[in-house]
């Protein structure tokens, strides 16, 4: 008897979640590439104007960079629980789990929000009223509200994502032990996370070294 989990063309539920995992592996593949990308183009105009790039670098708030650093570590540890409860058929514990990672990620774009008002504030976006002088500066903060506000896109995609899938366990719609979804939106999560551990040292700790 096939498991209410698979679906065609797929005949055992082992090979749709490895095409599923391969699948997202693929678009995964396609998101470093893509933020690759802006980390090169950041890293060539730090070496072009490194003492630029470092005085703007210590404008940026390390103490809301790094709480929403430690929010997004312990949303990764929500997930991977809520995926190895999924394995044991722990409706309750994946529902609950699921429910913290999507609001740990709603506090990190609420932190992120309250941190752009302060950096509007104090005239950090480019432009002619930029506060600081040195032209290569408003480089540094071109990259700063371009990767972060992308990021927090991809975040957005995954909160919503996460609520879809808490929600459609709590109502018992699918057979949530067999399903390739947890998996794969799992993979997505953990990239978001580790593509801000990336974000974390290059916009935050650069110039505040001793």
């Amino acid at each position: 008897m096939s498991s209410p989990a698979l679906h065609e063309p797929f005949e055992a539920i082992d090979r749709q979640r490895l095409s599923a995992a391969l699948g997202m592996w693929v678009f995964l593949a396609s998101e470093i590439l893509f933020f690759g990308s802006l980390f090169l183009g950041f890293t060539v105009y730090r070496s072009l104007h490194p003492q630029a790039i470092l005085e703007a670098g210590r404008e940026t708030n390390v103490v809301f960079g790094s709480v929403n650093t430690a929010i997004l570590l312990i949303s990764s540890v929500t997930m991977a629980v809520a995926d190895k409860a999924a394995e044991r058929g722990l409706r309750r514990m994946v529902v609950g789990c699921l429910a913290a990672t999507a609001a740990l990620g709603l506090a990190f774009l609420v932190l992120k929000g309250l941190e752009y008002r302060e950096d509007i504030h104090e005239h950090l976006v480019p432009g002619p009223d930029f506060k600081l002088k040195t032209p290569a500066a408003q480089l540094f903060f071109g990259f700063y509200w371009s990767m972060t506000a992308i990021h927090a896109v991809h975040l957005t995609i995954g909160i919503a994502a996460v609520c879809l899938f808490a929600w459609r366990v709590s109502r018992r719609a699918f057979d949530f032990t067999a399903s390739a979804a947890l998996p794969s939106l799992g993979l997505y999560w953990h990239l978001v996370d580790i593509i801000w551990i990336f974000l974390y040292p290059l916009l935050y700790l650069g110039g505040r070294a001793p």
